[in-house]
């Protein structure tokens, strides 16, 4: 199985000053962090691509358009099954006090979870108030699937990835805690960001080398590297595929570093008005969303 391939690099999905139309394309700037460019209101240029993010024959044009509005890179209606990892890496596992797994932990997120650059991360007013709640932030490598993938070997894993994105796994303690299953404490509605971007599995052929970074309110919060997860990259997909098919437009979040807010003295938990971004290196960049509480008005200092 031959890996995929891509006529673009990085992807992004927008509305277009042009055409007021939703677009992807690639950024003309290679260079550029899209997520700080876009909270900089400076202007992004991408040349058009002709065909839907999952399709991997698409074709990158000559036609350049200005970025209006950044959106996630894929739509609510091209996510597949979001697929999320708990407890993968050794020191959030340390941080946490709670056992290394022998096997990858996973849980589900809807589609109505996911949202994209600089929207609202929103607190639903049932999960208020945010002292009881503890909702918390979670940087984590994001892999998106291009082909169908079943009983995949380890060897073969990686052929099946079309890109690479960021996300926040935004987590909700207090009921996560309480019970064995997380899929309810990380699926609200509107509390997941992915992005900036995609970067395409060919421009990043080792997924385990990568920085990733939290920060809060422009407070460093969590830096690790992908090289410290428990079970890589290869080795989820893998796992994940067996017995199972991985379809095209699936999501996996593949966990966080140590850092999260809960287990700090004292602890940290997200409110009205604070800003969350995450960054990841390889050319994935930067995702900063505001914190809001539903009910309540909020003002957001950017920090970047």
């Amino acid at each position: 199985m031959s890996p995929i391939r891509t006529q673009w690099t990085r992807l992004i999905r927008f509305v277009a000053t042009e055409t007021a139309q939703v677009h992807i394309g690639e950024p003309v700037d290679s260079k550029l962090d899209i997520g700080i460019a876009y909270r900089q209101k400076k202007t992004i240029k991408a040349y058009e691509i002709l065909g839907t993010a999952l399709d991997a024959s698409a074709e990158v044009t000559n036609r350049v358009l200005t970025v209006k509005e950044l959106l996630a890179p894929l739509s609510r209606e091209q996510l597949g099954i979001v697929r999320c990892l708990g407890l993968n890496y050794s020191d959030h596992a340390a941080e946490t006090k709670m056992a290394k797994p022998k096997y990858p932990i996973l849980f589900y997120k809807p589609p109505t979870s996911m949202i994209g650059p600089e929207a609202p991360i929103a607190i639903p007013k049932a999960l208020q108030p945010v002292e009881k709640h503890i909702p918390d932030y979670e940087v984590e490598l994001t892999v998106v699937i291009g082909k169908a993938a079943k009983n995949v070997s380890e060897a073969d894993a990686l052929n099946y990835v079309l890109a690479y994105t960021a996300g926040n796994d935004i987590s909700f303690r207090y009921h996560q805690l309480a019970v064995s299953q997380w899929g309810f404490s990380k699926g609200y509605d509107d509390v997941t960001p992915i992005g900036p971007c995609l970067v395409a599995a060919h421009a990043l052929p080792d997924p385990q080398t990568l920085p990733l970074k939290c920060t809060v309110n422009g407070q460093t919060l969590q830096d690790g590297n992908t090289s410290d997860q428990l079970f890589n990259v290869r080795q989820t997909i893998a796992h994940l595929s067996s017995g199972t098919t991985l379809l095209p437009g699936s999501v996996i979040m593949t966990g966080t570093p140590k850092g999260v807010g809960f287990v700090r003295k004292p602890a940290i938990h997200l409110k009205n008005g604070d800003d969350v971004s995450v960054w990841i290196g390889g050319g994935i960049g930067t995702l900063s969303n505001p914190v809001i509480e539903e009910g309540k008005s909020a003002i957001v200092k950017s920090k970047l």
